[in-house]
């Protein structure tokens, strides 16, 4: 990102990001100041599902849209779906029952397995999710 960063800055460009809602937004899928480090993000309202269909309707080749997700950090063949333990369709699915007000006990064999996934990642990477904390010093004291 840092090198991004320079050559942007050098032709005062901004660093656009690349992650859907699922990621940025539902089990925080990104590194915070590495890819999640970006000026715009473009697709983060949308749902992996949705920017397939907008990569057909563009025309991108097959190839690339039928390509596992991987986020390349490993150097073998793991995909973003064997480090979560879930599917894309899967975590749009627990995204959509979580903002209908569902819980846990509202489900039962994998279902309950993706939503405990999807819950948990949400929880520990909400630090990534929302602006940064600021603690607010009073001006009585500055």
């Amino acid at each position: 990102m840092t090198s991004l960063y320079y050559f942007a800055a050098l032709r005062k460009y901004l660093v656009a990001g690349t992650g859907n809602k699922v990621e940025d937004f539902g089990v925080g899928f990104f590194t915070k100041y590495g890819d999640g480090g970006v000026d715009l993000s473009p697709i983060a309202d949308l749902l992996k599902s949705e920017v397939y269909e907008i990569a057909q309707f563009l025309g991108v080749n097959q190839e690339i849209i039928d390509a596992a997700p991987t986020d390349g950090l490993w150097g073998d063949d793991r995909t973003d779906e064997d480090q979560i333990g879930a599917s894309y369709p899967e975590l749009e699915w627990a995204m959509k029952m979580q903002d209908e007000g569902k819980t846990l006990s509202d489900f039962n064999g994998r279902e309950k397995e993706v939503f405990k996934i999807y819950s948990r990642l949400n929880s520990l990477n909400k630090h990534k999710m929302i602006p940064i904390p600021v603690c607010n010093i009073p001006k009585k004291i500055k």
